[in-house]
């Protein structure tokens, strides 16, 4: 039989309560550090697994969240996930997760099913910079937004700083020589696309380059839409040297259309990713990429969410952006030397 609060607090010589509030991340502070030290050893001596049907009878509450996904064959989202459920598990909640294929209609009728299950919040990674499903769903929930931002209402969000990881992205083609750089975007109508195509801009702007038709956007984040418009970009303006993709799917499908156009990565086309999915190590060449830090971003999100379900009216927005890194592979190399 697995232990109880009342197990726990009988070995230590404590009150079940301080068992109770040791074991609750929001409510630790309230307990001696040594003690809560303590509790959670003997805790996991113990193999105490919480009860949130117990506690959710206590509070009105689930202990479960709904977290919403654009696209689960995205590599990029499965470290999120992991951080959120990490996260959240600690604190005895359960996510539930679901997938819209970026797809407005199967967005509002998963958010509908999880709110008839009764889920205490939301964290969301939908993709879309206007969305009124958003303003409607804040009135009436916590929601955290994850990897993403929005416009038409403010939201607490956690994200990459994607002026800085474009900056890397473009300093570092800079600094190899290239000067005819250009930006294969993300879709307008996504706000990873709309951010990064205006942080391309601007540190752009800053090294006195143009960017006079060197933005193309895409009408999807997919491979096939990237190859595309790669193709049409590169056949325009042959004298681009370097490409910054606004992510890994869309630097893949550029190195696409450079074996179509017989351009040599790096030798003839430098290009650089960004999100450094995992295997991007394995294509040929190794793809250079902007790494975010995946699963802290979930983490962060759950965080967030959880100190808006202990106290949601004065908790301030709080809008998080965590420093990416450049990862050089072998994708990118001196202008100078070809």
């Amino acid at each position: 039989m697995a232990a109880t609060l009342k197990d726990i607090a009988k070995k230590l010589g404590v009150h079940p309560a301080t068992v109770s509030r040791a074991l609750n991340p929001r409510t630790s502070h309230l307990v001696n550090a040594a003690t809560v030290t303590r509790v959670r050893k003997a805790a996991d001596a113990m193999n105490y697994v919480p009860n949130p049907m117990a506690s959710g009878l206590r509070t009105s509450r689930s202990h479960t969240v709904g977290v919403v996904i654009p696209d689960l064959t995205n590599p990029l989202f499965p470290g999120m996930v992991r951080g959120i459920q990490d996260t959240l598990s600690r604190a005895g909640y359960t996510p539930l997760l679901v997938n819209t294929d970026n797809d407005v209609e199967s967005e509002a009728h998963v958010v509908a099913s999880l709110r008839a299950r009764r889920v205490d919040g939301f964290i969301l990674a939908t993709a879309r910079r206007d969305h009124p499903l958003l303003v409607e769903l804040s009135e009436r929930f916590p929601i955290v937004l994850i990897n993403r931002v929005t416009d038409s209402t403010q939201l607490p969000s956690v994200a990459p700083d994607e002026q800085h990881g474009i900056r890397l992205a473009v300093d570092h083609l800079f600094d190899l020589g290239h000067s005819e750089i250009a930006h294969l975007a993300g879709p307008k109508w996504s706000s990873t696309g709309h951010e990064r195509s205006q942080a391309f801009s601007r540190a752009m702007r800053d090294l006195d380059l143009s960017t006079s038709k060197r933005i193309s956007a895409v009408t999807g984040w997919s491979v096939e839409a990237a190859r595309d418009t790669a193709l049409e970009l590169l056949t325009r303006d042959p004298s681009i040297t370097g490409i910054v993709a606004a992510n890994d799917q869309l630097a893949l499908g550029t190195y696409e259309a450079a074996k179509t156009l017989k351009r040599r990565i790096p030798r003839d086309l430098s290009i650089v990713g960004y999100n450094d999915m995992p295997f991007m190590n394995l294509v040929d060449p190794p793809l250079t990429s902007v790494r975010v830090p995946q699963h802290e971003i979930g983490s962060e999100a759950a965080r967030l969410l959880l100190g808006l379900l202990t106290d949601e009216t004065t908790m301030p927005i709080k809008q998080v952006r965590l420093t990416p890194e450049l990862v050089v592979r072998n994708s990118t190399t001196s202008r100078r030397a070809t």
